[in-house]
């Protein structure tokens, strides 16, 4: 049994979702979501509760209750609250500038890397070494989290690079004579 399935997603104010066939539809104060679940879930919307069910107990209708249920409450929280990604750059001479779409980021290499930001995302720089990403999908944030992170991976010797906020980096020791 699904811990996470049996647990209803509840709706809080200001949020609607309503339900056509096997799509949900979450309209928020930040926008508006759709997720469309496979056959082997039934989808309950009740007042301001959504219950996600099995329809049988096959492995795979097992396996999509937990995850469709999560989903669920990935596009209801995206629409009220929205997610945010927090990355560090750590490196003498790193540094980042957010110019519009585009982040600047200044990583060591012999080029300054332009790296373009999809649409229904925002990229901060609050800091030249702090970058915050915030949007209302959590698979996109993260995504484009991954890829910012991807540039300059830290490294285990001096640490430098871009990191998750409050991300361990287990530290090597270096070479002795």
């Amino acid at each position: 049994m699904s811990r996470i399935g049996k647990k209803p997603v509840e709706l809080p104010s200001g949020v609607s979702a309503s339900l056509s066939g096997q799509t949900v539809e979450v309209k928020g104060p930040k926008g508006t979501h759709s997720f469309t679940a496979t056959d082997d879930v039934n989808i309950v919307i009740e007042e301001n509760v959504i219950t996600v069910t099995p329809r049988g107990s096959s492995k795979r209708a097992l396996q999509q209750w937990g995850m469709s249920r999560t989903v669920v409450s990935n596009l209801v929280q995206g629409v009220s609250t929205g997610f945010k990604k927090q990355l560090e750059i750590t490196g003498v001479g790193y540094r980042a500038q957010a110019q519009g779409n585009v982040l600047k980021l200044n990583l060591g290499l012999s080029h300054e890397v332009n790296f373009q930001v999809p649409d229904g995302v925002t990229v901060t720089t609050p800091k030249p070494t702090e970058i915050t990403v915030e949007g209302t999908d959590s698979q996109l944030v993260g995504q484009v989290a991954a890829n910012i992170r991807e540039w300059r991976k830290p490294e285990p010797y001096k640490g430098k690079g871009i990191r998750y906020k409050g991300e361990f980096i287990f530290r090597k020791e270096g070479k002795k004579k």
